[in-house]
């Protein structure tokens, strides 16, 4: 098809010869429209089209290499993906805004800094990442290799720099494909993110000079063609039962967030979790002595110690050999101040409290206010309608009480941090996940917090248990097949029996050193094409 490079060459030639606001405008539409292979849409080829689209935008700043100083390469650069990663983040992050509009009367003023400053913030990791690309930028395919490395590591060092944010990397761009996905179990979601890069940049090899400009794509379809035969293979295993069997019930009573905090509405709050708890189960599920109710994050608007009425009724729910584990706000008092947590209680028969989980990672402006002295005085105050600002727990641990076999919590977003999945010298025999979406409406955002969650569960080889309040719940087998699920803003319940665990998988044995080995794979070949490929103009 010799026709088709000098298709491509006719359409990198608006990116390619770009300048000024025009090449800023292109950067910001190829990031928004990348956001298409995210979920909810799950339409990976769209990369296909922008990825090379910003390698032309940056062929077209690096100039040759001669020709342009590295400052100016290196400015130019910057200015491209910061617009690129602007775009990707406010189309990727948008629906963060509903938050602000669930008490708007006091927080909708806020709303434009949100939903502008967070994508802008995080944009600076993907302008830093191709800043640093253009200032080495060669004229032959290995650039791909460096764009991809180099932007995989962004990924990772925003998973990590302060309290880190790693939402919507690029690897979650694999979803709609569960073949695909199992290759998280052996590079996590951050090696993921390079080879996507590195396959979806292969097509803006067609537009190069030469005979050798269809081997990139070449090898990037072939390197997909065998993880999806390698993921079909790993999926047709059936997930197995845990022994001794045990039943989950979820629980997802759909709270609307402006109600759950008003005082008069504690009491029917209350009484919906025990209700939808109590509803008939089939015989099967029923026949099962072990039977474990997970009721979401921060389930009722009240402090449960402090309540012997909840504890009570809590008391007549629960029979023998049955156990609750719900969210709930901890308070531990201390003679000058009284310290809340977000936490997870494991609740046995007699309402003894079994054991207790504060959340580790708390969520900036949410549920904690940074500066916060500053911010008071400027008007700003945390959304999250608790006594007061939480304090952060220690650290990722497995839980093991009551008779159920051991597992690690997770609380709201701590299922986007691949870190969190795992205590180390620990492994736990499933995931737990609750949290609370109903922040964020009927949007994007609780497709892709449950996406996220669903890559733990692949990478850990973990079955998944997930209560949200408003949605979505499911149950997940440790290769990420959704079981069963409640869908967005629906009152319900849904019972499975525990999923066992898989043998340990690469990535839960050795983290992020599958990253560390595709970086030091890309170097190699990078250097290969920089001592032995033709330029793209020859």
């Amino acid at each position: 098809m010799p026709f088709l490079p000098d298709l491509i060459r006719r359409a990198a030639s608006p990116f390619l010869l770009a300048h000024g606001k025009r090449r800023w405008l292109l950067a910001f539409a190829a990031g928004a429209a990348s956001v298409l292979a995210l979920p909810p849409f799950n339409i990976l080829p769209v990369l296909f089209v922008t990825l090379p689209a910003l390698v032309w935008l940056i062929d077209g700043a690096a100039g040759a290499k001669d020709s342009v100083p590295p400052g100016r390469r290196m400015r130019a650069g910057f200015a491209i993906g910061w617009c690129f990663g602007f775009g990707y983040f406010l189309a990727g992050l948008w629906w963060i805004g509903s938050a602000f509009l669930v008490e708007a009367e006091q927080y909708a003023w806020m709303l434009p800094f949100a939903i502008a400053g967070l994508p802008a913030g995080l944009a600076l990791f993907h302008a830093a990442a191709i800043a640093l690309a253009t200032r080495f930028w060669p004229e032959h395919a290995g650039r791909m290799l460096l764009l991809a490395g180099l932007l995989a590591i962004s990924d990772w060092l925003r998973g990590h720099i302060l309290t880190g944010f790693p939402w919507n990397s690029f690897g979650y761009s694999v979803s709609g494909s569960l073949a695909l996905s199992q290759s998280a179990s052996l590079i996590g979601i951050y090696g993921l993110s390079a080879l996507v890069i590195a396959c979806a940049t292969a097509p803006a090899a067609l537009a190069d000079a030469g005979r050798r400009n269809w081997l990139p794509l070449g090898l990037s379809l072939a390197l997909l063609a065998g993880l999806w035969g390698w993921g079909t293979a790993r999926l047709a295993e059936p997930a197995v039962l845990a022994q001794p069997p045990a039943v989950i019930r979820i629980i997802q009573p759909n709270i609307a967030q402006k109600e759950k905090w008003l005082p008069e509405n504690k009491v029917s709050i209350f009484r919906s979790y025990l209700g939808l708890s109590r509803s008939a189960r089939n015989d099967e599920m029923a026949s099962t002595t072990r039977t474990v109710f997970v009721w979401p994050e921060s389930a009722f608007p009240f402090l449960l110690t402090s309540s012997p009425e909840a504890l009570s009724e809590i008391d007549s729910l629960l029979e023998p050999h049955q156990t609750l584990v719900t969210g709930a706000i901890r308070a531990e008092r201390g003679p000058d101040e009284t310290k809340y947590y977000n936490s997870i209680y494991v609740i046995g028969d007699g309402s003894e409290i079994l054991d207790a989980y504060d959340k580790v990672r708390l969520v900036p402006f949410g549920e904690y206010l940074p500066l916060s002295d500053l911010l008071e005085r400027l008007g700003i105050r945390k959304l999250v309608n608790a006594p007061g600002a939480f304090t952060a727990g220690y650290a990722p641990r497995v839980m093991a009480t009551g008779g159920l076999p051991p597992f690690l919590p997770l609380i709201c977003y701590e299922a986007i941090f691949p870190q969190m999945a795992s205590e180390a010298g620990n492994r736990p025999e499933w995931l737990l996940n609750v949290t609370n979406d109903a922040w964020f409406g009927d949007t994007a955002g609780p497709y892709q917090h449950l996406a996220q969650a669903r890559f733990r569960a692949i990478e850990q080889g973990l079955p998944l248990v997930r209560s949200a309040n408003t949605g979505i719940s499911a149950f997940v087998d440790p290769y990420g097949r959704v079981t069963g699920s409640l869908a967005l803003n629906r009152s319900g319940v849904i019972d499975a029996h525990l999923t066992a665990p898989l043998p340990a998988t690469l990535y839960a044995r050795y983290g992020d050193a599958g990253l560390a080995g595709l970086l030091i794979i890309f170097t190699t070949f990078f250097t290969l094409a920089s001592l032995n490929l033709p330029s793209r103009h020859n």
